[in-house]
């Protein structure tokens, strides 16, 4: 095996992990235990570092799951790995939210975010908003100035609204391509509009499901090895067996095939991969070298929160063998 010539990256950097093996960070009861054991198992996986997210939930909810996240920060084995919170809604545009339940959809309301990131003890460090919503673009300008980093997601935004929101904070979109209606204009389209804003950064689902190859081609020829992170969208489903579940109050299918749907067909569920799966997926694809995969599922990540990795995490998890990742 040649050695590679990346040695000094130990694993990979996920920023958008909804729960995994069956712990759901969205589900009432979560301790910190459950926590400590889904870092756990990323670990074991490749994924040194993550952001526990959290989907759009009810008030009651978030009181009750923020704090034992931040909890689990604290801790001195595993809180190293957690990066921080993504809180992906609640404030989305009813037409885009995919799996996310409308009953606890809400527009921007600062003060609510307030309480939030209260609960969380001010570790929410990744936020995801629809930038068309009343008052969205003062929204995103105050968390902006407070270093929340705010990405765009489950929108129907035109083209002057994204380079509005762009202009008073907004960095990234998260999953481009997913988070939308299947049947949209087929010239003006937030997909199309978010990769000609030249200054936006893109998260995406490279897991083999949420979006074709062709678009993976597009979205990384139209932007910079330095503008794409890559993420796993794991719903809690993932790393369980194939089968009929319950997630966020639907009925949803893991297929054989790695493909988490919603029972009725709608939409998916999130993703059944770990991020090391997902990476595997695009260097199967011959179009990245080594240094362009890490910088997506390593560097850029950490680089859009201002991060660097603790000492602690340096443990090399996963190296680079003939084309492809590997547990070490």
């Amino acid at each position: 095996m040649k050695p590679s010539a990346k040695d000094e990256y130990p694993g990979f950097v996920d920023l958008q992990v909804n729960g995994y093996g069956g712990i759901d960070f969205t589900a009432p009861g979560l301790t910190v235990e459950a926590v400590h054991e889904v870092t756990r198992m990323l670990c074991e996986r490749g994924t040194i570092a993550y952001c526990p997210t959290l989907i759009t939930a009810s008030e009651e909810l978030y009181r009750e799951n923020l704090p034992v996240v931040a909890a689990a920060m604290r801790d001195p084995q595993w809180g190293a790995s957690i990066l921080g919170i993504h809180l992906e809604g609640p404030c989305f545009a009813m037409a885009s939210s995919g799996a996310h339940p409308r009953e606890h959809i809400q527009d921007p309301d600062y003060e609510a975010f307030r309480r939030w990131n209260g609960w969380a003890e001010g570790k929410i460090v990744l936020h995801t908003v629809a930038p068309e919503l009343p008052g969205a673009l003062g929204y995103i300008e105050r968390l902006n100035k407070e270093g929340v980093c705010v990405s765009l997601g489950h929108h129907m935004a035109d083209s002057d609204t994204i380079t509005a929101a762009m202009k008073v904070g907004a960095r990234i979109c998260t999953h481009l391509g997913n988070g939308i209606p299947n049947q949209l204009n087929r010239h003006h389209n937030p997909i199309l509009d978010q990769l000609t804003e030249d200054e936006m950064a893109v998260m995406f689902i490279p897991d083999g499901h949420h979006i074709p190859e062709s678009l993976i081609k597009l979205i990384t020829r139209m932007k910079s090895v330095e503008q794409c992170i890559a993420v796993s969208d794991s719903a809690p489903i993932a790393g369980l067996a194939p089968g009929a579940y319950t997630l966020w109050g639907k009925d949803v299918v893991l297929e054989a095939s790695g493909l988490l749907q919603r029972a009725d067909g709608d939409s998916l569920a999130g993703s059944s991969c770990c991020l090391l799966e997902c990476m595997n997926v695009l260097a199967r694809l011959g179009w990245f070298t080594e240094e362009a995969l890490w910088t997506m599922g390593f560097v850029n990540p950490l680089a859009l929160l201002g991060q660097t990795l603790p000492a602690s995490l340096q443990t090399k998890r996963v190296e680079w063998d003939d084309g492809l990742y590997r547990l070490c």
